[in-house]
């Protein structure tokens, strides 16, 4: 018996070594097989880059040539960027995100032409074909979450009816192009959608979900430092800031811009301050603020590295700086209410060990600013008084769905994208200042109404996204991220979602959402793998589940 036990001992020893040396072999050949892949995937993308490079420069040399030089750059690089996106759509997404807070200054840097608006979707573009692309081969579905199809499908169905039975006679009766106006109106309620499938799809594990929402935190401190030099260049006269009279020192204007963005007011003796940041006007560069507080709070209090979340308190602080000395009264408002709500919502309230140190970290540092700048804070607080009394924010917006009640001709509103700021170089439009007024002027009371349906739906598949998600700090993330969606998709006042960058962010933190509990599930499957009891079961729930990463 003793010989036999130590003869099955020693089998099961020299079985072991096999293994482990099966094992070694096997990964030596997988890591030798991971670099030359690694090596082919370098040499087609310089090959390709150099290729495109040459098509778009030959392309962009006949136009100078023929045409003008200035198109000629611009439509070399365009066609650059739209070859690139679509062959690198991973790349194209980080590039889209990152041009968003600098798009209103490199646009006036470059002459401001209103085309120049529209280049970030040279980025989004393309990479949204190649993701539907990718989806139609391997039998995924392209809108996410499928629950969103019927929604997504009446609306489009009422905004459809509305260009052919509104827009498309208006294109005969009315000087203006109101086909054109309608497409472009049309874009801007939902063309950013597909922002969703793009993030849920290319993000592949962890780390890229990291890298995007630890890009967007350096982007908001990069973006806030140049609003921060902007301001001390006004305040010390090296730009001159509002020049005129009379209504000329209440209003922002372009002639005063100032180091970057577009339209500024500054004009301190009639307590005026309304800097636009990097962004085209004041306004967008408040509601980035308050963006940016959703993804600065995640990171801060749900990054795994201690580091990145000291960078995501520095962004925190940078934001509520920027709101205070920007001027933006809705900033100024609502930077520390949502920081205050999504303590509560998200549970970090409740989670001490992170809570504590931040909170107490984030509430000396601004009270010490605070007592360092007290007449700033006075006169930001006077400002934003001033203004409630003038237009309390619920009578405006019960007096703008009175005007757009008076105004409704028939079921189908008064035409797609005919109150959309951006498609007023197509024709003539109507300023409404406050989204769901403006949505139902457009296409109408049932148009409204699906759309806040798909906002619905949106807003309840991210909670349970959120809900769903077990690793803490993914879970802190989720909780970030549906807060922001629920948020944005029921605020009454202004108009956010129509323009950059809350109409791109607002998908972003949906796919981002969505796609975290995937994550987190196919870590714990992977980690499923590695116990022999598990690894069968693991292995038919990533199968059945189609975790299928971007190729």
């Amino acid at each position: 018996m003793a010989s036999s036990s130590s003869l099955k001992r020693q089998s099961k020893q020299k079985s072991s070594k096999q293994v482990s040396e099966e094992t070694s072999t096997l990964s030596a050949k997988e890591l030798k097989a991971q670099q030359r892949q690694a090596k082919k995937a370098r040499d087609a993308l310089i090959a390709y880059t150099l290729a495109a490079c040459a098509a778009c420069s030959f392309v962009g040399l006949i136009i100078s040539l023929i045409v003008d030089p200035v198109l000629g750059i611009g439509a070399g690089f365009g066609l650059l960027c739209l070859s690139l996106s679509f062959r690198y759509p991973r790349l194209a997404v980080y590039a889209f995100v990152a041009y968003i807070p600098f798009s209103g200054t490199i646009t006036y840097a470059l002459g401001g032409s209103s085309i120049l608006q529209l280049a970030k979707d040279a980025f989004y573009i393309p990479a949204a074909i190649a993701v539907m692309q990718f989806c139609r081969r391997k039998g995924l579905p392209f809108v996410i979450p499928k629950s969103l199809k019927l929604a997504l499908t009446l609306l489009l169905l009422l905004t459809t009816m509305t260009l052919l039975f509104v827009n498309v006679p208006q294109q005969f009766s009315s000087g203006d192009q109101a086909i054109l106006i309608g497409i472009l109106g049309l874009k801007t309620l939902v063309g950013y959608l597909f922002v969703i499938p793009c993030i849920y799809y290319l993000l592949r594990n962890r780390e890229d979900l990291y890298f995007i929402l630890r890009l967007q935190v350096v982007l908001i401190l990069v973006a806030c430092s140049l609003g921060l030099v902007q301001y001390f260049m006004l305040k010390t006269g090296i730009c001159e800031g509002t020049t005129g009279s009379g209504a000329d020192l209440f209003k922002a204007s372009l002639k005063a811009r100032c180091f970057v963005g577009g339209s500024l007011l500054y004009t301190p003796s009639q307590g005026q301050i309304r800097l636009p940041g990097t962004f085209v006007a004041p306004w967008q560069w408040g509601w980035f603020l308050i963006s940016s507080a959703f993804f600065s709070f995640g990171t801060a209090f749900s990054d795994r590295s201690p580091l990145w979340r000291t960078v995501g308190l520095v962004s925190m602080v940078a934001v509520f700086i920027m709101a205070v000395i920007s001027g933006q009264r809705i900033a100024l408002m609502l930077v520390p209410t949502t920081v205050v709500i999504l303590a509560f919502l998200t549970g970090q309230v409740a989670n001490l060990k992170r809570f504590v140190p931040v909170g107490i970290g984030l509430a000396l540092i601004l009270t010490f600013l605070a007592i360092r700048n007290p007449e700033v804070i006075q006169a930001r607080l006077n400002s934003f008084q001033s203004r409630w009394d003038a237009s309390p924010p619920h009578l405006f917006i019960r007096n703008q769905f009175l005007w757009v009640m008076n105004e409704q001709q028939g079921i189908l509103g008064r035409g797609v994208g005919r109150a959309t700021n951006a498609a007023r170089i197509f024709g003539e439009v109507e300023l409404i200042e406050t989204y769901h007024p403006k949505v139902c002027f457009e296409i109408g009371w049932l148009g409204l109404f699906a759309l806040l349906i798909l906002y619905t739906v949106l807003t309840v598949a991210t909670f349970r996204a959120y809900r769903s998600t077990k690793e803490k700090n993914l879970r802190g993330y989720a909780a970030s991220m549906w807060v922001f969606v629920l948020f944005i998709s029921y605020f009454p006042y202004y108009y956010p979602l129509d323009v950059d960058p809350v109409n791109v962010y607002y998908w972003l933190a949906a796919g981002i959402a969505l796609k975290i509990p995937e994550i987190d599930q196919r870590e714990r499957l992977q980690a499923s793998l590695e116990d022999p009891i598990q690894s069968g079961k693991a292995a038919k729930k990533l199968k059945s589940k189609k975790m299928v990463d971007f190729t």
